[in-house]
């Protein structure tokens, strides 16, 4: 490819990724005033796909470490969406799981998400549809792979979750 047209290309993405977070952080200020912040709504995401398990685990998983992840959880604790219990290989220690009001917020952000995604691709072919999903994957797959190699290139040390 030419080199001219292969920056032109990139910065239609760039500028694009600009506009896409832009939005995103619209919607999540919006989310946040509706009562649970992203941090903490990823946090409730992630234990709900690992399964109950040790503060420790849900740090290593999300890329944070554990006092940021002791204050996340605490709060989730206290809006009733996750609850400690005793850990069955090891009663002195605790695990962390979702409650039921957990999955339920879970499963209704679940709806609307799916929801304003149909709306959205509503008027595109489902070839269209399915071609965009496959390609979007695969960017965001790169992306994940991509990314933090080159910050730690630059020295910025980032690593996959965006931790430092």
């Amino acid at each position: 490819m030419d080199p001219e047209h292969e920056h032109e290309l990139a910065d239609r993405v760039s500028m694009t990724m600009v506009r896409l977070n832009k939005m995103h952080a619209q919607l999540t200020h919006q989310m946040a005033k509706q009562g649970i912040d992203k941090s903490a709504f990823v946090l409730l995401a992630s234990l709900a796909g690992l399964g109950e398990c040790r503060s420790s685990a849900l740090a290593e998983a999300v890329f944070s470490d554990p006092s940021t992840i002791s204050r996340q959880v605490a709060g989730l604790v206290k809006d009733g969406l996750v609850e400690r219990r005793a850990d069955p290989a090891d009663g002195r220690a605790s695990v962390l799981a979702v409650t039921e009001a957990g999955r339920e917020l879970l499963a209704e952000r679940s709806r609307m998400r799916r929801e304003a995604f149909e709306r959205l691709f509503a008027d595109w072919s489902e070839d269209d549809f399915k071609s965009f999903a496959d390609l979007f994957e695969r960017f965001v797959q790169d992306y994940e792979r991509t990314i933090p190699v080159l910050m730690t290139e630059r020295g910025l040390g980032i690593r996959a979750g965006g931790e430092k």
